[in-house]
């Protein structure tokens, strides 16, 4: 086994097995497993919840009690009262609130009295109740049959959109949300992995160095042999961690999720092209390994292990304002900020899976974008391996500029 092969997998070996690695691993899924169950733990902890007792007073006319129905959280008790009569109910602790609703120029309007404050949602249930309530009432008073207002109030138009220039992939909107939602997860994983392996590599790299381990391996290994292994070592590393919490994640759906869920899953993934995975998966592979040269780097330049937060911070930085940037084009994913950062080798492995799910953005863009990025990663490699020749072995203090210039100045 060659010496490559040997770091390799001991590194690997280290760090699958160690216990950082699988109680990270297990939070994560801890995690994923809330989020998808997580309408099951609310109720756990609702369930207990006493139901709102609401009055209802109709004053219109008309009957609108139909259009409140009671549920867990709400119970609507349609009641013939004058308002005097229900504001003391309600200040007796008959009811938690009353609410009247009556016309107002042909359009209804509605005023809920209460005695103490309402939760949020409960608020904002009864808030939607009215507004299709209020819609009801319009439709009602332009005297149509009970069919033709359903028919209205239920009536949805679907959309075509036909590209006249065939320049571009036009996107329905159903696709393109599928990409403002897969692109999210690939951002989120993108800056999961930077922060937690770049300080790893960081951190290795810098303790060996502290302790004068990197002496002792530099005296039988060549000093880019010790890189390439950090980094292909501390990559498959997040690669099989990355595995485990897909894998790990349709489990859990599979298990938690019901079948009318797994439905709308399947809806969505329909609306995802296998170029579309291809080009997220490209880019998430390069964005890390990117990252994982600037953590090998920074690791180099550094005395000791305690310095080492320190020299990591431009890379954790510069993955954090591409997670912001993600975040702000979620709502338009269209801006001029988000176009520019696409391109930049930094951001596009978060802000170009953006655009390429949530806009009609050409193949030969992304192509651009990924070739910039595979450059990047080419020559900051080549230039990793040359500094990292003259500076896995210098010792020196002061900020990062200072390393960087005494290193330099060592080994000119």
């Amino acid at each position: 086994m060659s010496k490559l092969k040997l770091l390799v997998f001991q590194l690997y070996k280290q760090k699958v097995t160690s216990k950082s690695f699988i109680l990270m691993t297990l939070l994560y899924l801890i995690i994923i497993a809330g989020i998808v169950n997580w309408s099951s733990i609310k109720e756990v902890f609702t369930s207990e919840d006493a139901q709102v007792k609401i009055a209802l007073i109709d004053k219109t006319g008309t009957e609108l009690a139909s259009q409140f129905p009671s549920d867990k959280q709400l119970k609507f008790d349609a009641v013939a009262l004058s308002e005097k009569a229900a504001d003391k109910k309600v200040l007796d602790g008959e009811y938690d609130a009353a609410l009247y609703l009556y016309d107002n120029k042909d359009q209804l309007a509605a005023k809920l009295a209460t005695s103490t404050s309402l939760d949020l949602t409960i608020q904002s249930a009864i808030n939607s109740l009215a507004e299709n309530a209020g819609k009801v009432y319009s439709v009602q008073k332009l005297n149509l049959s009970a069919e033709q207002a359903k028919k209205i109030i239920n009536m949805t138009t679907s959309v075509t959109q036909v590209d006249l220039t065939q320049n571009a992939s036009s996107k329905t909107a159903d696709e393109k949300s599928a990409g403002i939602l897969i692109a999210y997860i690939v951002g989120f994983f993108i800056y999961l992995f930077v922060t937690s392996y770049l300080s790893m590599i960081t951190t290795d790299i810098a303790s060996e160095k502290g302790s004068r381990v990197l002496e002792v391996l530099m005296a039988s290994i060549k000093p880019s042999t010790h890189l390439i292994s950090k980094l292909i070592g501390v990559f498959l590393t997040g690669m099989t961690q990355f595995v485990l919490l897909i894998v790990g994640g349709i489990i859990i759906i599979k298990l938690s999720v019901t079948s009318s869920k797994l439905d709308g899953i399947s809806t969505i993934l329909k609306d995802i092209t296998p170029s579309y995975i291809f080009f997220v998966l490209c880019f998430f592979i390069l964005s890390v390994m990117l990252f994982l040269i600037i953590g090998a780097l920074a690791g180099s330049l550094v005395s000791k292990v305690e310095e080492a937060s320190q020299v990591m911070m431009p890379g954790i930085l510069l993955s954090l304002v591409g997670f912001y940037v993600l975040i702000s084009g979620i709502s338009n994913p269209d801006t001029m900020l988000i176009k520019v950062c696409s391109y930049i080798p930094f951001t596009s492995g978060m802000v170009m899976t953006l655009r390429l799910g949530a806009t009609d953005i050409g193949t030969l863009q992304v192509i651009i974008a990924l070739a910039l990025l595979i450059a990047t990663v080419v020559l900051l490699f080549m230039l990793s391996l040359s500094f990292y020749k003259r500076s896995v072995l210098t010792y020196s203090s002061g900020g990062l500029i200072q390393k960087i210039k005494t290193v330099l100045k060592v080994t000119t």
